[in-house]
């Protein structure tokens, strides 16, 4: 049995990107070594927030999975923040939804790649496309519709699918003033100006009263720099490209090493390290 560690009087924000750092891109297989560590970070009185570029609808089976209740989670690269409460009728709450005009996104990708995939977010349900997605690729729920239905209402994120795409498009779509992040070489997630996922996470930081130099990010990816940046300590799985390596502090182990489970492990010690090495100091100075 693993005994649950005393409550923190300094609480910790660890904000934890999901595919790549908890589980295999795309899929819910979560480690029982990842699940067990999550909890005792919240067992110690700390909080954990998913930090995603993943759809609300994608994260929700995940957070269940990890036993959130209560907690914050960031989606969609910072365009969607909502609340997880099983008591409330949908077991969540949008605190936060930040949309784009869309049309503007769509004119320009097809005129330059005029066989671009377009999905449209729908917070909670899914996403409208332009043609069908593999359901590795998108969550939730999927309608095909007309560019005109595309464009009928902001949405907080659209994604780009072409090859190619992110050679073809992220300049020009960047130039309409918009966050776009590119997933892959055929892939951009387009989000309304001046969002990731550090600016949303500092508003979830405020909102719980943590201190900034108790906030933490491990995450792999591209979209993540600007967390890494943002949070006290960062750390960059194992795996992840030198570019994320290179501007986190410090690097864990591989997805398959479970570094992330290291990580929240490591800052459970930590203080119990500490407080040993005082005492040491104390008694070797009486």
């Amino acid at each position: 049995m693993t005994s649950v560690p005393d409550r923190a009087a300094d609480p910790l924000l660890v904000a934890l990107d999901i595919d790549g750092t908890l589980v295999p891109e795309g899929t819910c297989n979560l480690p029982d070594v990842t699940r067990q560590a999550v909890a005792d970070v919240v067992g110690g009185g700390h909080h954990i927030v998913l930090a995603t570029g993943r759809s609300l609808v994608g994260v929700l089976p995940l957070a269940n999975a990890l036993g959130l209740d209560g907690a914050w989670i960031v989606c969609s690269n910072g365009a969607v923040t909502a609340r997880l409460d099983r008591t409330w009728p949908c077991s969540y709450r949008v605190e936060s939804c930040q949309t784009l005009d869309i049309e503007p996104v769509l004119k320009l990708a097809r005129r330059l790649c005029p066989a671009v995939r377009i999905a449209v977010e729908e917070v909670g349900w899914g996403y409208h496309v332009s043609e069908p997605f593999g359901p590795d690729q998108v969550n939730g729920r999927q309608l095909v519709v007309s560019d005109e239905d595309l464009t009928a209402e902001p949405a907080p994120r659209v994604i780009l699918s072409a090859p190619s795409a992110a050679a073809l498009l992220l300049e020009p779509v960047r130039s309409l003033g918009v966050t776009v992040n590119p997933a892959s070489s055929s892939w951009l997630d387009v989000t309304p100006p001046g969002l990731s996922k550090a600016s949303a996470l500092e508003t979830v930081r405020r909102r719980l009263a943590v201190e900034a130099e108790h906030t933490v990010f491990v995450g792999d990816g591209v979209n993540d720099i600007e967390a890494m940046a943002w949070a006290s300590r960062s750390f960059a799985m194992g795996h992840a490209p030198m570019l994320v390596q290179d501007t986190a502090d410090h690097v864990t182990g591989t997805l398959a090493e479970h570094g992330a489970a290291m990580v929240l492990r490591d800052l459970l010690a930590a203080p119990a390290r500490a407080s040993a090495e005082a005492q040491a100091l104390a008694g070797a100075g009486s």
